[in-house]
């Protein structure tokens, strides 16, 4: 990638007076790669300090230029030269902090811990330049009459984000931002840090054949092969879910399940480890920084920019759907310990035993279960599906390119092209969990969609997951869970590839929280349409075509638990609002805090010395503070849009394009209600979810 295209200004923009670059350090060359892709092979660790440190100068050149421009204030000048700053530091981020996520070691987490400091300061500096704010609200206060929709959105975009960085403080209150939003960063990216070195910490060493001897093989096998990985005889299971899961759900040793469920659960919570101090820390200085804004809470601060607007609104959101499905979700777990006690349990059903006595309930009632599933969701053929759907919808194809260098040899890289055979993007799978990498799935970008001077610039996008590893002897094969999971995250780099427009902020999966779901949650429904399956689910052993009947199965069981799930995920979302509406300092206890604000939510058993805030990364480490209810949200959003493709048909293009037209493509460039009501002619509404999850009647 030429860096004159990638940081090139318009002609009526000074060019900056850059500094010098050291092109024998790859992350500051031009790369002369496959559609400018990373070369990951000639990228060493000794290469990011001094790429960042480089980069920062040439973000600083840019904003100089854009302050020191004698010129009156433009929308070109100021708001498009700032839309275009940053392009070499966003190329250099892109790489480092996505391989953070997916194949971190010690030496980046310590460059992380130096860099971030840096990066915090940068953005500091930028958005309490008084000069440039000037500049910015000139431009804002008298807008050029014949700007595009667009341009309207980054002006107001880009004023808004002054004004909420603090541009308008005064220079006492402007330090104080400084410092709080240093230590904000210092404490997200440690509270990171520690969750993951907690989840690895531990494992289960099982010696005696007889304790797995009840295990399905698929189990029983990786948990072999991670024993071996670690030099040990017998078997392992560690904290990742692949390997936690399947522990819980098929093994019946009560104390070895409960010693799992517990560490599992109390990662970071007190010890080597420990997150609860930071959690104090974070969620302080976040209200410091609230109210210094002007707001009571982070919660307002946050929920400004977001499709809810208040806190409320949210609160009224998970409420309702609390209080359509908290007794059922009583109700089932009184009838799985009814089950249960059918099958000789005595005593409490406790959270460790949930998972075992719902499977064996989910068995008999629907005759189905992973192992009768998982033979016909073998990881290539569930890949092939998934390109399939892609096609169908929006007649996508997927090459995989031995050309374009992976950052692991687990990953594969594709080149994604249209009908047409034009270049839409390159995605990059990688699937399989490791110690280098954090739990979960996620997709993620080492390049955003861009138009600068007549040169377009399409994404390159990742999805990462931890899915359940190829044994000696068997293949991947997903669960069904694991299935509905890579639909989820291909969504999003739909989302992500799809995205159309000349400003990188306003393209993709940059816009709102609470909205950026949608287009990943919908795509979960194809995973129990027969008419989806039919086209790729076949035995991995025979060949055979997923039967009808499994099917009809699947889609039996797609509400079972639907309430207890709901509930679940609804006390993931009180919690973080409960975290983030408080109006004063936070000196209490953790644990005792989290089970005050989720006892509402109580459904299985309350255990003691436990609490999921100290690994919550989504809103301690990640961008879902104060707003983790946004995948209800667009639960709601994607029950109401896809019961469109259920009226028209499920590969129907008319709808297909209109989705892809009215929200895939349009990224931020406009209201995300608005949108919406494009694509589908009318607001959503709650009861669409609630009558999703069969609890209407």
């Amino acid at each position: 990638m030429a860096l004159s295209t990638s940081v090139g200004f318009a002609d009526d923009i000074p060019q900056p007076h850059y500094p010098e670059l050291d092109t024998t350090n790859p992350l500051l060359a031009d790369w002369d790669t496959p559609h400018a892709t990373p070369p990951f092979s000639k990228i060493r660790l000794e290469h990011y300090e001094p790429a960042f440190d480089a980069a920062i100068a040439y973000s600083r050149a840019e904003i100089d230029a854009i302050v020191n421009n004698p010129a009156p204030p433009t929308f070109r000048n100021t708001i498009v030269a700032l839309e275009r700053t940053d392009a070499l530091l966003d190329r250099i981020s892109g790489i480092f902090f996505n391989l953070l996520e997916a194949d971190s070691n010690d030496t980046m987490q310590d460059i992380a811990l130096r860099v971030q400091p840096k990066l915090t300061a940068l953005a500091n500096d930028v958005s309490l330049n008084e000069k440039l704010f000037e500049r910015v609200k000139e431009v804002y206060e008298h807008p050029c009459p014949d700007l595009g929709s667009d341009d309207k959105m980054l002006l107001e975009t880009t004023y808004k984000s002054f004004a909420r960085s603090g541009a308008a403080l005064s220079e006492e209150d402007k330090a104080l931002y400084r410092d709080y939003t240093s230590q904000l960063s210092a404490l997200t990216l440690q509270f990171g840090q520690n969750a993951l070195a907690a989840t690895n910490a531990f494992t289960l060493h099982i010696t005696d054949p007889q304790t797995v001897g009840e295990l399905p093989d698929f189990v029983k096998e990786a948990m072999a092969e991670e024993a071996h990985s670690r030099g040990k005889e017998g078997w392992v299971v560690t904290l990742q879910a692949p390997s936690y899961i399947p522990f819980l759900k098929y093994s019946s040793h009560r104390p070895l399940k409960e010693q799992l469920w517990k560490a599992y659960n109390s990662r970071a919570l007190g010890g080597e480890f420990d997150n609860t101090e930071i959690i104090r820390k974070i969620v302080n200085t976040r209200l410091q920084i609230a109210r210094l804004l002007g707001y009571d809470c982070y919660a307002d601060y946050v929920l400004e920019e977001r499709m809810a607007r208040h806190t409320a609104t949210v609160e009224a959101f998970l409420n309702e759907l609390l209080e359509a499905s908290k007794l059922p979700a009583e109700k089932e777990y009184r009838t799985i310990s009814e089950f249960a006690a059918t099958k000789g349990f005595e005593g409490e059903l406790m959270p460790w035993d949930w998972p075992y006595y719902t499977r064996l309930y989910k068995d008999e009632k629907y005759a189905l279960n992973d192992e009768a599933i998982k033979p016909y969701f073998q990881l290539e053929k569930v890949i092939d599906g998934v390109f399939t759907l892609a096609r169908k919808l929006y007649g996508l194809h997927f090459t995989p390119s031995a050309d374009i260098e992976v950052y692991h040899k687990e990953v594969t890289a594709y080149e994604v092209t249209d009908p047409d055979s034009k270049f839409v993007a390159v995605l990059y799978l990688d699937f399989f969990p490791r110690e280098s990498k954090r739990q979960g799935a996620w997709m993620t970008e080492f390049r955003n969609t861009k138009i600068v001077d007549g040169i377009e610039t399409r994404p390159l996008v990742s999805l990462v997951m931890n899915f359940t590893k190829p044994t000696a002897t068997t293949p991947s094969l997903l669960t069904y869970d694991e299935v509905e999971t890579f639909l989820h995250e291909f969504g999003h780099s739909l989302h992500g590839m799809l995205g159309e427009g000349q400003y990188e902020s306003q393209t993709g999966t940059n816009v709102y929280r609470d909205f950026v779901e949608l287009p990943s949650q919908i795509m979960e429904n194809w995973a129990a349409e027969k008419e989806f399956l039919d086209l790729w689910a076949a035995h991995y052993q025979t060949g055979e075509r997923i039967p009808q009947e499994l099917v009809e199965k699947i889609t039996a069981a797609k509400n079972y638990l639907a309430a207890y799930a709901n509930v679940r995920q609804l006390s993931f979302g009180i919690s973080d609002m409960a975290w983030h509406t408080l109006t004063r300092p936070f000196e209490g206890d953790v644990e005792q805090f989290e089970k005050q604000a989720m006892a509402s939510t109580q459904v299985l058993p309350e255990v003691a010395h436990t609490a999921m805030a100290p690994a919550f990364g989504h809103i301690f480490s990640g961008g879902y503070a104060a707003g983790y209810y946004g995948y209800k949200w667009a639960e709601v959003l994607e029950a109401d849009a896809f019961s469109l493709f259920k009226e028209k048909g499920i590969f129907n293009r008319e709808v297909s394009e209109r989705f892809r037209r009215e929200i895939l493509s349009k990224g931020g460039t406009e209201d995300p209600m608005t949108l919406y009501v494009n694509f589908r002619g009318h607001k959503p509404e709650t009861r669409a979810l609630i009558d999703k999850m069969g609890l209407g009647k």
